[in-house]
């Protein structure tokens, strides 16, 4: 039986540990090790820490931009708690409000009123003009089938669920396709039925505040220098462009060896805190691992399939709606933030605005050329805020993140690894494994308080990060199954 993942017989006790990868991560599980005694060491291949949630600064526009922008919601509870631990919390907005426009101009408000979960929004969406009383019938219908828990896995795709239960294609194109695109970055036709199910039970039926949108008033890098600074008052460290190229256990002494470029570093422990593409490309450098275990971890890494996403930032000389974001419905483009409200450092004393547009399974745009994506922007915006006639644009930013998240299509948790790894004591981390969540900010810091349990259990000094999910509130205290879970 192999010892993965545990304590070798001869191994030192464990103080140091080494974290490959600064994402958000590696960022959660380093944080928590760090302030429960450990010197933690983060090796990030980029310039800046956050992965694939970060901002830089943009050569050609000389502009501070977040590679996409992500949005925590209320029930994400590990998350929170990350941005507590660091200290950034008071660098999220909240909201509870979301205004569906259509072309046109019409808008619909969905937002909480008096009445308990899960009918907090019911008269916002009694009123929604965007659906008509057939549909508003069906959509009711349907998510009365999940109030309970959230529905389990089946062959079927979310989509073949919908179309079972009747739901009218406005319905689907108007309220189940915008939530879940913006979720689960994939379309429904491709996604399980849990984890779509997941999502409206978490954030619009189990309690009041699991559906309120929290948004950085501050670019991201801002807000994980925290991490660096409170990894650093530790006693640990953060090396960028340390690209990891080989890992090396060795049982004599019970200690790792990670080389990245022409430094090694020496540590404990390690985890391994990569996206999957990087973490299946790294495997053949990492030694003295179980043969079996390892040849199983490379095919469920490769059962998993990447999704994009495509931001489209855009300065304007003129304000073009007084909304801080929109979702857009019946375009190709989902989302409209208007980053010049929320992060108004970012225009500050400048006039016109900076807004950021979002097209999440952009599989379609990969191919696409910049000019063309732009002028796609420039003909939609139109449609929906009429200020935008006559205005000028002054400069202009297309990001891809082709690998911004995984698809969760049926059958994809046989896929994902657990925390413990194929060598010992090493740890996997990662919104890729089994966290019980998708592909979110929230999956990613889950995994990271996984691995960091699991190692303090290695260790001899259990301890627990991870945090309970939101419980229950309202009449779903006593209809739900799950009031309150990890």
């Amino acid at each position: 039986m192999s010892n993965a993942g545990v304590p070798d017989s001869r191994a030192k006790e464990i103080r140091e540990v080494i974290v490959v990868g600064g994402g958000l991560a590696g960022l959660a599980a380093a944080c928590a090790l760090s302030q429960s005694g450990f010197k933690t060491r983060v090796l990030e291949r980029r310039p800046y820490v956050g992965g694939r949630a970060s901002s830089y600064v943009h050569p050609a526009t000389g502009e501070v931009i977040d590679n996409c922008q992500h949005v925590l919601l209320g029930c994400c509870t590990n998350l929170v708690d990350f941005y507590k631990r660091i200290g950034a919390e008071k660098a999220i907005r909240w909201s509870n409000s979301i205004t569906f426009i259509e072309p046109g101009g019409r808008r619909s408000v969905l937002k909480p009123d008096f009445l308990p979960a899960p009918l907090q929004n019911s008269f916002s969406f009694l009123a929604a003009p965007m659906f008509n009383l057939e549909e508003k019938i069906a959509i009711a219908n349907a998510l009365s089938t999940i109030i309970r828990r959230p529905l389990g896995d089946e062959e079927r795709s979310f989509g073949d669920w919908l179309r079972a239960h009747r739901q009218p294609p406005r319905a689907i194109d108007r309220f189940w396709r915008p939530v879940l695109l913006s979720a689960l970055n994939d379309e429904l036709d491709n996604v399980s039925v849990h984890y779509a199910s997941q999502v409206f039970h978490e954030t619009l039926l189990k309690s009041r505040q699991g559906g309120a949108m929290g948004l950085a008033t501050v670019p991201l890098g801002e807000i994980y220098s925290n991490a660096t600074r409170l990894i650093e008052e530790f006693g640990g460290s953060v090396q960028l462009r340390s690209s990891v190229e080989g890992c090396v256990y060795d049982a004599q002494t019970g200690r790792w060896q990670i080389h990245a470029g022409d430094t090694a570093y020496q540590a404990d422990a390690a985890i391994f805190a990569l996206p999957f593409q990087v973490m299946q490309k790294l495997l053949p450098a990492i030694s003295g691992g179980a043969d079996e275990q390892i040849t199983q971890l490379s095919h469920d890494l490769d059962a998993l399939r990447p999704s994009p996403i495509t931001g489209i930032h855009l300065w304007l000389d003129r304000v073009i709606t007084e909304l801080d974001h929109a979702a857009l419905l019946d375009s190709p483009i989902q989302w409209l933030f208007q980053k010049s409200t929320i992060q108004p450092a970012t225009r500050s004393g400048v006039e016109g605005s900076y807004v950021e547009l979002v097209v999440s399974a952009s599989a379609d745009m990969v191919g696409m050329s910049r000019q063309e994506i732009i002028e796609l922007a420039l003909r939609e915006l139109p449609r929906f805020f009429p200020a935008m006639h006559g205005a000028q644009l002054v400069k202009s930013v297309v990001v891809k993140e082709i690998n911004a998240t995984f698809q969760v299509p049926p059958g994809i948790d046989a896929h994902r690894p657990a925390n413990i790894s194929p060598w010992p004591q090493a740890f996997l981390a990662g919104d890729w494994t089994a966290t019980g969540w998708p592909s979110t900010m929230e999956g990613a810091v889950r995994s990271g308080y996984l691995a960091a349990q699991a190692l303090t259990g290695a260790a001899g000094k259990p301890e627990k990060f991870l945090q309970p999910d939101l419980p229950a509130s309202g009449l779903m205290r006593f209809l739900a199954d799950d009031p309150a879970t990890v």
